[in-house]
């Protein structure tokens, strides 16, 4: 087994290099993933999205250390194990990530990464049906293999939500991943005719129609190498031990999980660390598995006065009918995340660009699909965009099977507190808005007693959970930068023939869900491994408030 290319995951981002990648029939590829087929209406129903994140068969099935800030909870960190990737897994959720989170990511050193050098990759990986053709012309895509969609909003309660933020003094936006993000508007998703619209969907099964690329089921055990030069892929298949190898590169895409702990049992990673579990130094970079980050929320909660919730389908018929809907029109509630209404707005005046994420919900329930109460309710997501909290993945040991240590080390600096109960209280004053007179009942959670600084740091001790934004573990930055993993081509600093293109290089995490960002890198990557001229930028100039300085909203 061997080819110009060999590709380590078929996430997000491996998805996009591979298509990418062996568009020139010249070029041969070949795609390691470990786990299994998406077929099946617990993937590809949108509204079933609660199922295939809790479920071994498609779930790397990955816990945190426990997490001394959070009342040692161990918390659940879920990845895609399945074709896809977490793509295939995740809520669906598309957000590009702010214009200023790219800038930052280029001036901290991820030189070639700002706004205008990545927007034109955003625009080449979709196809946009959220507007009419004029609307955000200059900054959406028409032409890409991922369709991005807006759900229906025939709830009455996604509207509700939307005026209220209004009726706060906030802005609406028209296209949070246009021009102006910052406001409340709708919630863009990866769902196309109905289905869930995976990378695997979008890139790899148009890709795989060409003979030029391969895809081989294994688990990757670690890179090999003839001196500082990757020359291939060692992995585990059918009860046998065998190298894929690279005549040009090799490129790691398989989470900001699994990618460090792939560098690591290859000798790249922290010297101390490697040594500890008998591993020989190829290449001494501290900052492999650090730099780990994520967003952390709550589930803001209140009952509902009015039988409007997604609770009407919350029991055997009415489940049975969401399934026949989807099954024979690909309509109806399945057809959606339920995920149609958002805001992004900023904690407080002087912060410069949204600093806080909302994900509205017509219903009163957990991730894992279990409601915290009988009886009708609606519920908002919502959590600081960039917590200053760092953790690591690390080895628990050197055999690939193990699964790595990972500890985030959630709310352990003093800002997130206050950033966290700001997005509480900030929330409180939205459903407390007019829009929401006729539907608003009991706040179930965090509980109307809940006001002070302490009782509100005991909810978000007890209630946050991770948002599923893992990154940052093989960030990008300058070649001499000591913490930097890989440089702004996404070579791996200190060997050859290696490259990581996935949410690990990001230098910082992004606004929102990470997602697109994360396909984004495998777009953009793949232009550079393919040696040639990169997208033009395009200087836009996105919607700042005009007094941020001075104003909250």
């Amino acid at each position: 087994m061997e080819a110009d290319f060999v590709i380590v995951g078929a996430g997000s981002a491996g998805c996009a290099l591979a298509y990418r990648l062996s568009e020139n029939p010249a070029n041969r590829v070949i795609l390691i993933e470990y786990g299994g087929s998406d077929a099946g209406p617990l993937i590809q129903m949108p509204g079933a999205l609660s199922f295939p994140m809790n479920m071994a068969r498609y779930d790397w099935g990955f816990a945190t250390e426990p997490e001394p800030h959070l009342g040692n909870r161990v918390l659940a960190t879920p990845r895609g194990k399945v074709i896809g990737g977490s793509s295939s897994v995740n809520g669906m959720v598309f957000v590009r990530g702010h214009a200023e989170d790219f800038n930052h990511w280029a001036e901290s050193g991820a030189s070639g990464w700002s706004y205008a050098d990545v927007l034109p990759y955003f625009k080449r990986m979709e196809t946009w049906h959220g507007g009419s053709a004029h609307d955000d012309a200059p900054y959406r895509g028409r032409s890409g293999p991922l369709h991005v969609t807006r759900g229906p909003r025939r709830n009455p309660l996604y509207h509700a939500f939307v005026t209220a933020g209004s009726e706060a003094g906030y802005p609406l936006t028209d296209d949070y991943n246009g021009a102006q993000q910052e406001g409340f508007g709708a919630f863009e998703q990866t769902v196309w005719r109905g289905r869930r619209w995976s990378a695997a969907n979008a890139y790899l099964r148009p890709a795989l129609k060409r003979p030029n690329l391969t895809l081989v089921r294994g688990l990757a055990q670690r890179v090999t190498f003839d001196g500082s030069r990757a020359t291939g892929v060692e992995i585990a298949r059918r009860g046998r031990v065998e190298v894929i190898r690279a005549r040009r590169e090799v490129v790691l895409a398989a989470s900001s999980i699994n990618t460090p702990k792939l560098l690591m049992l290859s000798g790249i990673g922290p010297a101390a660390h490697l040594a500890e579990h008998g591993i020989d130094v190829r290449a001494d970079r501290p900052g492999v598995g650090q730099n780990l980050q994520d967003h952390l929320e709550v589930y803001f909660q209140m009952r509902s006065l009015k039988p409007v919730t997604l609770y009407s389908y919350w029991n055997l018929p009415g489940k049975a009918l969401v399934g026949a809907q989807w099954l024979f029109a690909r309509r109806g509630v399945g057809a959606s995340n339920n995920f149609e209404s958002t805001a992004f707005i900023r904690s407080a005046a002087g912060v410069s660009y949204p600093d806080i994420q909302y994900h509205f919900l017509p219903l009163a329930v957990r991730y894992d699909g279990r409601t915290a109460v009988r009886g009708h309710g609606f519920q908002a997501h919502v959590g600081p965009m960039r917590s200053a909290s760092r953790g690591a993945v690390t080895l628990r040991d050197a055999r690939p099977e193990t699964p790595p240590v990972i500890r985030f080390n959630y709310m352990s600096e003093a800002s997130d507190w206050v950033e966290f109960r700001t997005c509480l209280r900030l929330t409180r004053e939205i459903f407390a808005q007019p829009a929401f007179d006729a539907y608003r009942g009991e706040e179930i959670l965090p509980g109307a007693d809940a006001t002070s600084d302490d009782a509100l740091d005991d909810f978000i001790r007890a209630h946050a959970e991770s948002a599923y934004h893992p990154c940052g573990t093989a960030k990008m930055g300058a070649a001499d930068d000591p913490m930097a993993v890989v440089d702004p081509a996404c070579r791996v600093i200190g060997v050859e023939g290696l490259r990581v293109a996935d949410s690990s290089i990001f230098p910082r995490i992004t606004n929102g869900n990470l997602n697109a960002p994360s396909i984004m890198v495998g777009e953009k990557a793949a232009d550079h491994i393919l040696g040639g001229d990169m997208l033009p930028p395009e200087n836009l100039a996105p919607w700042r408030h005009p007094d941020w300085q001075n104003n909250q909203r």
